[in-house]
Order: structure tokens, then C-alpha cells, then sequence
């Protein structure tokens, strides 16, 4: 398959700073328009939000973008400084997260925003909540739910942003933040093209079964507990590592009662690792890190694509999905 590029209007240049996107937002009347959006974290906390970018896209077409580097305040992890490189030296002197917010809200509030998986939606609320700002007014559509319904190949495994945007023939830099909401964007306008289906009939589509048949490649061994098939975040396989603040067993079934799979140890088939949240602050400080941890890092750094999240982000993750 030939490499897709998308059209981008020449007359509409991306904003010399931040503050030049104020009043970029599409209009209520753009039925097609949209945000497309990617967030980079130092650690696994996932309000510790390094990087932000956005792109618009109206009609089709590519027509503003943005992108910051977010100072955390907060330590970085080496595993998340591997994945995206940025460090605390190259945020030294940006803006945090509530310098940014106004910039960032310009663009989103109002509109539908759409993020591949919803650790971006989630990152962004949890970091909105650190700083005590009011959540983005958007209505945000998963790209990943997007592609799982579009093409059978990408229905239970192999939807992460990297994988899905290879297959389609798109190249792009991967874990950098607005080259990640463009790939995303990407993904969302190949699907409307192949698919027939407009952007309003999509938002609908996804809370729709998956019109394949169950996986049916051989079983995790190490799989416990099987997620409710129809679940918003069927697809997932999640195992929990740490001291966490609610039983272990509780934390399984609530996953699973989304739609997650729920596995006892990490394999090239996690999607997600949970780490209890004192945890989370004592890696950041240089402490030991859990087997499971150091085996879901190695396994990143092999190329798998795993997210590492604390037990809090984790809970605010399933409660959104359920909303």
C-alpha cells in the first residue's frame, strides 16, 4: 500500500507560539471537523504530562497544529525518558500544565477530540484535577475503538497507534506529541474514507459491539479473568503490580467488568500495567521496582506497547469509561 499523506491548507500556518491559537476552535457548524490530540508523561503518574500536541482538521484536511513541551514538576523515569526522550533538561524553563491550559482549551473546548486509546483523555483530566482546573468541554472519540470496528485485522490485538498506522502505510515519528495527533488523525480519516461512515455516525459506532467473532488465536496462559466482551475496554489486557489501596481481586473484576482482560503476570500480550500509587512515587525517587515492572520496561523497550499507570489513574480510566 502506498504511504498516505493528508492535504493540508497552505493558507493556514501553525501558530509561532501557544498563545497565537486563541479562537482556532472549529465552529459548532463544522459537522466534520475535529481535534485530534497526544500527551507525552514523565512517569507513571499521567498527570505528569511532559508534552502536549493538537491538531485541527476540517473537512478532511490538516489545518492548524500545536505543540508544547510541559514542564511536570515532577521526576522523570528512564523508561518514559527511553520511549519519548525527553528529559528535565529539555523542559527546563517550559510552561507547566496550567500555563498551557488556556491554549490547549482553545482549541478543544466545544469540540469533538479524538486520542488513540483513552490514556490521553484520562492524562489530561487527572492533570487538569492536579492543578484545579475545570476538565477540557469536549466529546472525545477513541481512534483505537475506531480502528478495532474498521478493519478486522486490528479487532482484538495489534490496534496500538505504532501498529495500525504501519499496516495503513503512514509514517510518522513515533511518542512525539503532535506527531502522534496527527497519526491519529490519520487513523480516524481512513477509517471515515474506507468505512462510509461520516465523524457523528463513528462517535455512535464505537459504543457498538465488535462486529468480529472473538479472538481466536490459542489463550494466555496466563490469564485469569476474562473481560466482558462488549466492554469499553475489551481488548485490554491489564495485570496490577504493587500495594494497591482497594484488594487486589476487586481491582481485577472491576477491569474486567469494563471489557479488560485480566492476567496474573506481564507477556507480550499486556497492554497495561497498574502500579499502586505509593509505589509510583517511590519509583520516581529511585526505589526497586516490583518484577513485574522491571519485566513490563524491558519488554517496552523491546518495542511492546505497554502503558505503565498508577492505581488512581487507573480507577479515574474505568469510571470515564463508564460514563
Amino acid at each position: 500500500m502506498l504511504p498516505w499523506t493528508l492535504k493540508r491548507k497552505s493558507s493556514v500556518q501553525p501558530p509561532e507560539s501557544p498563545s497565537d491559537s486563541q479562537g482556532t476552535s472549529a465552529s459548532s457548524g463544522d459537522a466534520d471537523a475535529f481535534i485530534a490530540l497526544d500527551v507525552e508523561t514523565a512517569n507513571a503518574d499521567v498527570a505528569s504530562i511532559c508534552q502536549v500536541g493538537v491538531a485541527k482538521y476540517v473537512g478532511g484536511e490538516l489545518v492548524d497544529e500545536w505543540s508544547s513541551l510541559v514542564d511536570p514538576e515532577d521526576g522523570f523515569d528512564p523508561v518514559n525518558v527511553f520511549v519519548h526522550g525527553i528529559d528535565g533538561q529539555r523542559v527546563a524553563g517550559s510552561p507547566n500544565f496550567r500555563s498551557i491550559y488556556e491554549d490547549l482549551a482553545s482549541f478543544c473546548n466545544g469540540q469533538i477530540v479524538v486520542s488513540h486509546t483513552m490514556y490521553d483523555r484520562t492524562a489530561i483530566i487527572r492533570a487538569s484535577a492536579k492543578f484545579g482546573l475545570q476538565p477540557l468541554r469536549a466529546r472525545w472519540l477513541d481512534s483505537a475503538r475506531v480502528a478495532r470496528r474498521a478493519w478486522e485485522q486490528f479487532a482484538h490485538r495489534g490496534y496500538g497507534l505504532t501498529n495500525v498506522c504501519r499496516t495503513l502505510g503512514y509514517t510518522y515519528q513515533a511518542h512525539d506529541a503532535l506527531e502522534d495527533a496527527k497519526a491519529c488523525g490519520f487513523v480516524l480519516l481512513r477509517a471515515i474514507e474506507e468505512s462510509g461512515f461520516t465523524l457523528s455516525e463513528w462517535l455512535e459506532r464505537v459504543e457498538r459491539r465488535i462486529p468480529w467473532a472473538s479472538d481466536p488465536s490459542a489463550p494466555d496462559p496466563l490469564r485469569k479473568i476474562e473481560g466482558a466482551p462488549d466492554g469499553p475496554l475489551s481488548g485490554e489486557s491489564i495485570v496490577f503490580t504493587g500495594s494497591l489501596a482497594i484488594p487486589r481481586r476487586e481491582a481485577a473484576e472491576l477491569a474486567a467488568s469494563r471489557g479488560a482482560d485480566v492476567s496474573t503476570g506481564v507477556s507480550k500480550k499486556t497492554t497495561m500495567l497498574v502500579v499502586g500509587d505509593l509505589d509510583v512515587r517511590t519509583f520516581v525517587s529511585g526505589q526497586t521496582k516490583s518484577t513485574k515492572h522491571r519485566k513490563a520496561e524491558e519488554l517496552i523497550r523491546q518495542g511492546v506497547e505497554i502503558r505503565i499507570i498508577g492505581e488512581s489513574d487507573f480507577l479515574e480510566l474505568v469510571q470515564e469509561e463508564s460514563r
